[in-house]
């Protein structure tokens, strides 16, 4: 209570000195699986603002800063930020509305429109890439990441102590994984582009970078160009049939080739380094949920665990070097179910 208190006092002295207009109320917007929350702003006149409160103990506003710098020069949608208080950690920003592409996609006719708009707005980020602007998707930080599947998902979701030999097992994949991810070319990734963070922006023109809006991008990080494109068709979300999937991977990569990115010449590679990159994405994102769950009493992620792991079978038991991760996940399968576990 006493941080929101502090939120609006600031909203108010902001609106009664700096900025014209009368607040009529701040309401919750979101919220996500960080400590970040979001606020609107109701004006009189009708118009709103976003006010987003990261708490400088948690949070750090200025990633957030540097890469709403560099997307907007890149020339997609991103929040303005009209005011900021780093010491407090609050950011007034411009409204994208609230609208998601997640609750867009419930009329599957507006797909192909939607993530055309999408698939351009993905090529203008990663055609403004320049090496050393952000941090390096390295090695070290996509392993910790896949830690995360052992530590949270296996230990503390399913209650299962790895032994020595599915420890060893989940050593050499993970590896294997990552030699194929560090081989492709790197450019700037969102880390989270998907249809909870696009928003459909009201009255954009055809074929204009207006949509979609982007949030959630203040973890952005340098590396390998599939991450986002799988972030966005293997959507922990929302599911598509793969050839559905596969149409709107071909669209961007035909972009993405005319546009002059690094992308593999032959599709049948190209398909395989979002596949593999795909399966890191998938085992930390099942990490991540069981940990947002038993940390942090967010448990409405594990509904869309079902939906993650899908995938990442669907992938392990595609190649012959992932096969061992497909057997050691019918193992759990099997294993939680004797024990009553659902996922």
């Amino acid at each position: 209570m006493r941080r929101t208190a502090q939120l609006e006092c600031w909203v108010r002295e902001l609106f009664a000195g700096q900025f014209p207009g009368e607040v009529v109320a701040i309401e919750p917007a979101s919220a996500d699986a960080s400590f970040r929350r979001y606020f609107r702003v109701r004006l009189a006149d009708d118009t709103t603002r976003i006010v987003m409160d990261a708490p400088p103990e948690k949070e750090d506003c200025r990633p957030f800063l540097t890469i709403a710098a560099l997307f907007r020069e890149a020339g997609v949608h991103v929040p303005d930020v009209l005011a900021e208080d780093l010491e407090q950690g609050f950011l007034l920003l411009s409204d994208l509305g609230s609208t998601t592409y997640l609750a867009a996609l419930q009329d599957r006719r507006q797909a192909p429109r939607l993530y055309e708009d999408a698939n351009r707005a993905l090529v203008a980020i990663q055609l403004a890439s320049r090496e050393g602007q952000l941090p390096d998707y390295d090695r070290s930080l996509l392993y910790r990441e896949m830690c995360l599947f052992p530590d949270w998902y296996l230990v503390r979701h399913l209650g299962q102590t790895p032994d020595d030999a599915t420890r060893q097992t989940l050593l050499a994949v993970f590896s294997t994984i990552l030699d194929n991810n560090l081989s492709q070319k790197q450019v700037f990734v969102h880390r989270d582009y998907h249809s909870r963070n696009l928003m459909v922006v009201a009255g954009s023109s055809e074929h204009s970078l207006a949509n979609p809006g982007i949030l959630d991008f203040q973890d952005a990080v340098y590396g390998p160009l599939t991450y986002d494109l799988v972030s966005l068709y293997r959507d922990a979300y929302i599911e598509w049939p793969e050839e559905v999937e596969l149409d709107h991977v071909i669209r961007y990569w035909e972009m993405a080739r005319k546009a002059g990115l690094p992308v593999q010449s032959d599709f049948h590679d190209f398909y395989r380094d979002y596949e593999w990159m795909g399966a890191q994405r998938q085992i930390k994102v099942l990490g991540i949920f069981a940990r947002l769950c038993h940390r942090d009493g967010k448990d409405d992620y594990l509904k869309d665990m079902p939906r993650v792991i899908g995938y990442l079978r669907r992938t392990s038991r595609r190649y012959r070097e992932l096969q061992p991760l497909a057997l050691l996940l019918d193992t759990l399968d099997e294993r939680s179910s004797d024990v009553g576990y659902t996922f």
